[in-house]
């Protein structure tokens, strides 16, 4: 009987310590409420309190260094290509392409960071395995990570018909590379593959892109080869969903300096002439221009290792490989600008069941 009588005891006096250390933490929180509640306060603000000051400065600091979400990115799974473009600014100097599954545990941690779109680009995407690899990427994309878009950027000299057949329905959007309507313009740039017709693979995959219900794109570059063509004409009758407009950007060591292999300086365009080319065009509903400004900072790359590049510097400076780092780690090296991401109208409707499209 003594023993119970001494085990009721002591549990009587432990309930008495929790609730009495519970009362003073309960006190404790309040206090810290009502400190916090008068350092953020507009009165505490306008008196400019030294340690509201230092708490407010804190705080901004804390919400620079948020961590951006990846809602789009573009992978650029390879640098080789069967075109020579100029102002090429992903150049070939490595024929690296990372095995299958390792590319889809980087797409998996992407997703899981919140990546919403992925843009394959290269290179040329197709060259790798005739496309196949692309293929199933997109696929896994679409049909395992249920993305709300999967899109592409090519040239568009080596897709074939099978590849729409047989993965066309995860596509929501395939972006063909077209500088000019003029052919003589597309060689002296370098877009184009012995005697192939750069403008005949165009159309051809603009009418396939039509027929498999996949919502078509165009990219142009400006540049001065370029600068003073009128596109209204031909632009209006293909009529894709969006003509992204860039102008010519010089990146150091890809297309420009020592160790790169092209030089775009000849291919060059001031802010004056860009922005004539787009008053001429200004009527296109679909335009969507780029300038050098916009482009530089507002775009998450992946290159073929899975790094993250940072244009800041006018370079393309990797950052570790999320497959190694993780995307949380390595995006804080990507100089991305989210606002400046959102501000030039990156975030749009980017699948194709919420086009609306006509097919």
């Amino acid at each position: 009987m003594l023993l119970s009588a001494q085990i009721q005891l002591a549990h009587f006096i432990l309930l008495r310590c929790v609730s009495k250390l519970q009362s003073i933490f309960a006190d404790m929180l309040g206090t810290a409420c009502s400190w916090m509640g008068w350092l953020f306060s507009p009165r505490t603000r306008a008196a400019g309190h030294p340690g509201a000051r230092a708490a407010l400065a804190e705080r901004d600091s804390r919400a620079a260094q948020r961590t951006p979400t990846p809602s789009s990115v573009n992978y650029h799974l390879t640098r080789k290509c069967n075109y020579k473009c100029g102002f090429c600014f992903h150049t070939a100097k490595t024929s690296f392409v990372l095995p299958i599954e390792e590319a889809k545990r980087g797409l998996q941690l992407l997703k899981e960071a919140g990546m919403e779109k992925i843009n394959f680009s290269g290179g040329e995407p197709f060259f790798h395995e005739g496309g196949e690899f692309l293929g199933k990427l997109v696929q896994y994309c679409k049909q395992d990570l249920q993305l709300p878009s999967v899109s592409i950027v090519s040239n568009g000299s080596m897709i074939k018909e099978g590849w729409f057949k047989k993965y066309g329905k995860y596509l929501d959007i395939l972006a063909i590379s077209c500088d000019s309507f003029d052919e003589d313009t597309n060689k002296l740039i370098g877009r184009t593959q012995g005697r192939k017709s750069h403008l005949d693979n165009l159309f051809k995959v603009h009418s396939w892109c039509r027929q498999y219900k996949v919502a078509f794109k165009i990219n142009s570059v400006i540049c001065s080869f370029n600068v003073e063509e009128d596109m209204r004409e031909n632009i209006r009758q293909l009529n894709p969903v969006r003509w992204k407009v860039f102008q010519c950007l010089i990146i150091d060591g890809e297309n420009a300096g020592e160790s790169a292999l092209r030089d775009a300086e000849k291919f060059v365009v001031d802010d004056e002439q860009f922005q004539a080319f787009l008053d001429r065009h200004a009527e296109i509903q679909c335009l969507v221009p780029e300038s050098n400004l916009k482009m530089r900072d507002s775009y998450l790359i992946l290159d073929e290792y899975m790094r993250f590049l940072d244009c800041r510097g006018g370079r393309k400076d990797p950052s570790k490989s999320i497959l190694d780092v993780g995307v949380e780690n390595a995006i804080q090296f990507s100089g991305f600008d989210e606002k400046m991401f959102l501000k030039r109208g990156g975030k749009y409707v980017w699948s194709k069941e919420d086009m609306k499209l006509d097919w």
